[in-house]
């Protein structure tokens, strides 16, 4: 009977049942890895998409409707009858024809779109019983628009229809108007409205109903406000003012004809509402280009095409696209930043995880070699080993970033999880290909102190070097415009500082190792000589850690002075922690109620004249009376120019603090008389300038005591409060009248944050620095894994020599304590090199308060000492945590498995 040979074990099972908990972990960290990757870019998508959103609601629909305008035919100009334009059945295929030549990605939200034909010009009504507020008669604009039966409800009477065919000589039609022109016109169900014809009688216009709006802020009734609410029209003429009513009555589309015989001067209306649920912001170029085609390329002579050679297209839409754009590009690089520092850091772990592979089977490998495995077989066998790993471990972190982050694009996720796989894949084949490319019976020895850097590294490392020193400068220069320089400019410094510690690092040892090595023990001398010769301190863990730390010191300055940014800015605002304001003096016992509140800590009472005359001339300047003693809290409170409460106190004149521009004009320390807007006069005396002041957010002010000045002037018309926690709500009840206004310095606060193009971009922002900051600590971890198995075999061969755990404990500690504060050192000073160097550059007032066009304060990047500090103190802890825990743990089980043959390489 023959024998069967034995089957042999496939690589890949047998590797993967030889350390399976290697595998787990490789498992685990592509999967976590590829899942933020993934995640990433669909959060951006998702947050600047909402942005767009929110924008574009924002804006009013008479902004971001698409209005395509037809005058009529010009009559002799062309044959036929002028008013077969106007039919609806013409109107509605021209309508839809338009629809189909909006270009991609611009989409027509046919619920929010209309065309019909409307008066131009509104002619004035001679009926007197149309209310007439100066004398002048009301004007009407007669409009008739498809869709008003779905859009309106019937209030009062019923909707119009026109009996039988109209033209430009019928005396009269059926109209409707909404409840708001009624009310404010007297219009009635039954009224008639006599509108003036051209080579004929009046048109007579009978309301039928009365309409409400289903959805008033939608773009059917909003694209022209005058549809749904009439408005007081102002004439252009001096003196007093002159104004009249103008309304809309709403016509059937059968009865468009009779506007031809009317002086409203009638044209031919397409309302397409953008679609907004199909708009993304990654699209805003396209959508742009879209915009100006039908502004003026061919969309336009498509539409000119489809309507009349004379038809014009007008939108505010690229306004509003253009100013989200403006906002997104400020935002963007910043994101960008902490993108490109946290994908720095992961790939280096990934590249981490493969070294310390190939480390750990180095044995292995170079048997296998030096038994004739060839260098392509034994990539390609370490390569599918790690794909069966890495492979479903990517496509699983892919699947849970589907799933955790909804919306946005899925290609930029897939591309972000397969680089994270195939460098996971690649990182243990590569290392290994390189480490044994030559057959060697031993490995070489890593030791950093004693080869002398190529001339290949040098060249190298003055080629990045270059490369930073340009992109600082260049980004120092143009700002957040200079695009990807901006999320490679930390980086390419934290990168430099890796390559230019690495250099020092030998350097640094060699005088604390003399000195140790006069000392008596042998602990502190054997310590410093293994940290210049340990292989922990390597080029990928240093990079790791440097950019993340780097990372970490940007982003949190930036996080900081964004938050800065806001709070001064509605400190600025308010001019306290909150306040109430009226237009006439407040209330007596209002003070009293408000101090009485929970959280308040103190209250000053301000009189606010606004028309303050100097000189009794025609320049005013807001003249502030106060209490000195709480006004001056207040002012050292809020740090908004303080001033001692003496300076308001002087027994000659009234003494005044100024702005530096009132103090320019009138001059310092020279009685300065000031007619007050009672008639009452005060002469003040200007003897210290500051530049702000809590009570008025101007440039011009004067502060006096208020016990100066007469008593009308004197009555408190503001209330400027500090405290902490303060209840708003409370504090609206306290101050619960009609002629006052409350503002409270949180809500104010929060107002610069309510776009979710900023909340998002922060979100995103803090979530990448704190998973650059989890990988950096993983980077350190791996990087004292690598290094465990030698120093569990050093210390056991020194326990044979009498050393004790104490002085091992201290051996280790020692060792690792110049590595971490090296780093910790390098990244805190990289950090803030970064930041001093690129802070011209780098404007956070679009970030911090995009939301208001006319911020009140400019904020720049400063260094944040707390994200200096706190990273590269936890870096030293773990470093130091992990030797003496690695030295506790190696005492505790002794020396005999680490002096096995072979095990204390």
């Amino acid at each position: 009977m023959s024998r069967v040979p034995p089957v042999a074990a496939p690589w890949v099972r047998t590797r993967l049942r030889a350390a399976p908990g290697a595998a787990v972990a490789l498992a685990l960290l592509v999967a976590l890895t590829a899942c933020l990757a993934a995640a990433f870019p669909r959060a951006v998508d998702r947050y600047e998409d909402a942005g767009l959103l929110r924008t574009l609601r924002q804006a009013r629909p008479e902004r971001t409707t698409v209005q395509v305008s037809a005058p009529l035919p010009v009559p002799g100009m062309t044959s036929g009858d002028p008013s077969a334009t106007l039919r609806p059945e013409v109107l509605r295929r021209q309508y839809e024809k338009l629809i189909a030549a909006v270009g991609s990605p611009l989409s027509v939200d046919r619920g929010q779109s209309a065309y019909g034909v409307a008066t131009d010009a509104s002619p004035a009504v001679p009926d007197p019983w149309i209310p007439r507020p100066t004398g002048h008669p009301a004007h009407v604009s007669l409009a008739a628009r498809s869709g008003l039966a779905e859009h309106a409800r019937v209030r009062e009477g019923r909707l119009p229809r026109a009996s039988g065919p109209v033209d430009a000589t019928s005396p009269g039609v059926e109209a409707a108007v909404t409840a708001a022109t009624a009310k404010n016109l007297h219009i009635e169900v039954g009224s008639v409205i006599h509108v003036p014809g051209v080579g004929r009688g009046p048109l007579a216009v009978r309301i039928t109903g009365v309409l409400t709006p289903r959805d008033p802020a939608g773009a059917y009734w909003s694209t022209v406000p005058l549809l749904r609410t009439p408005t007081l029209v102002a004439l252009p003429v001096p003196g007093p003012v002159q104004n009249y009513w103008l309304g809309a009555l709403l016509l059937p589309q059968e009865a468009a004809p009779a506007l031809l015989g009317t002086g409203g001067e009638p044209a031919r209306h397409w309302y397409l509402a953008p679609g907004l649920g199909g708009l993304r912001a990654h699209d805003l170029g396209r959508m742009r280009s879209a915009i100006a085609s039908l502004q003026s390329g061919p969309g336009l002579r498509r539409a000119r095409a489809l309507t009349s050679p004379d038809a014009d297209v007008g939108s505010g839409l690229d306004g509003v696209v253009a100013s989200f754009s403006r906002l997104r590009s400020g935002i963007s690089p910043l994101v960008a930043v902490a993108a490109t520092g946290t994908a720095t850091v992961a790939a280096v772990v990934l590249l981490m995880a493969g070294v310390l592979a190939a480390d750990r089977r180095r044995p292995e490998l170079a048997l296998l070699r030096a038994r004739g495995a060839s260098l392509p077989g034994l990539a390609g066998r370490l390569l599918a080993e790690t794909c069966v790993i890495a492979v479903p471990a990517g496509a699983l972190g892919l699947t849970a970033a589907l799933l955790l982050v909804p919306g946005g694009r899925a290609g930029h996720a897939v591309a972000a999880a397969l680089a994270v796989t195939v460098t996971a894949c690649a990182a243990l084949p590569l290392h290994a290909a390189l480490a044994h490319r030559s057959v060697r019976v031993t490995g070489p020895r890593e030791d950093v102190t004693a080869p002398r850097p190529s001339r290949r590294r040098t060249v190298a490392e003055l080629t990045l070097l270059v490369l930073a020193a340009g992109a600082v400068a260049t980004l120092r220069r143009s700002g957040t415009s200079a695009g990807q320089l901006v999320a490679a400019a930390p980086v390419s410094t934290g990168v430099v500082a890796a390559l230019l510690l690495l250099r020092l690092h030998p350097i640094l040892l060699r005088g604390p190792a003399r000195a140790a090595g006069r000392l008596r023990g042998a602990v502190g001398h054997l310590s410093l000589a293994r940290a210049g010769r340990t292989r922990a301190f390597a080029v990928l863990p240093l990079l790791a850690l440097l950019t993340a730390l780097t990372t970490a010191a940007f982003g949190g300055s930036v996080l900081t002075g964004v938050a800065a940014a806001r709070d001064r800015a509605a400190l600025l605002t308010v001019g306290a922690d909150a306040r109430v304001d009226a237009a006439a003096p407040l209330p007596a016992g209002l003070d009293g109620r408000v101090r009485a509140l929970p959280g308040v800590h103190g209250v000053a009472a301000v009189s606010i004249t606004y028309d303050a005359k100097p000189q009794d001339g025609q320049e005013t300047v807001p003249l502030v009376g106060v209490d000195p003693a709480p006004y001056a809290e207040l002012a050292a409170h809020t740090g908004l120019a303080p001033f001692p409460a003496q300076l308001l106190k002087a027994a000659d004149s009234l003494p005044a603090v100024a702005s530096p521009s009132v103090a320019r004009a009138y001059g310092i320390r020279r009685p300065l008389p000031v007619r007050l807007e009672d008639g009452s006069a005060v002469t003040v005396r200007i003897i210290a300038v500051r530049d702000r002041t809590p009570a008025v957010p101007g440039a011009d002010f004067l502060v006096v005591d208020r016990a100066g000045l007469t008593a009308a002037a004197a009555r408190p018309t503001s209330l400027l409060l500090t405290g902490a926690h303060l209840d708003a709500g409370a504090l609206r009840r306290a101050a619960a009248t009609a002629s006052t206004a409350v503002r409270v310095r949180a809500e104010e606060r929060s107002r610069y944050a309510d776009s979710p193009l900023q909340t998002g971009a922060e979100h995103v922002y803090t979530a990448a620095v704190a998973a650059g900051a989890g990988f950096a600590f993983l980077a350190l971890l791996l990087s004292l894994l690598r290094a465990a198995p030698e120093r569990a075999a050093l210390l056991a061969r020194l326990r044979t020599m009498g050393l004790t755990r104490a002085e091992g404990r201290r051996l280790l500690v020692l060792e690792s304590l110049p590595q971490a504060l090296l780093a910790a050192a390098g990244g805190t000073l990289t950090g803030w090199a970064a930041i001093r160097l690129l802070s011209p550059g780098i404007d956070l007032t679009t970030v911090a308060l995009a939301t208001s066009p006319t911020p009140p304060t400019e904020s720049g990047l400063r260094p944040d000492p707390w994200s200096l500090t706190v990273p590269a103190v936890l870096v030293l802890v773990l470093a130091v945590g992990v030797a003496a825990l690695q030295a506790w743990w190696t005492g505790r089980r002794g020396s005999v498995r680490e002096l096995r043959a072979g095990d204390g390489r």
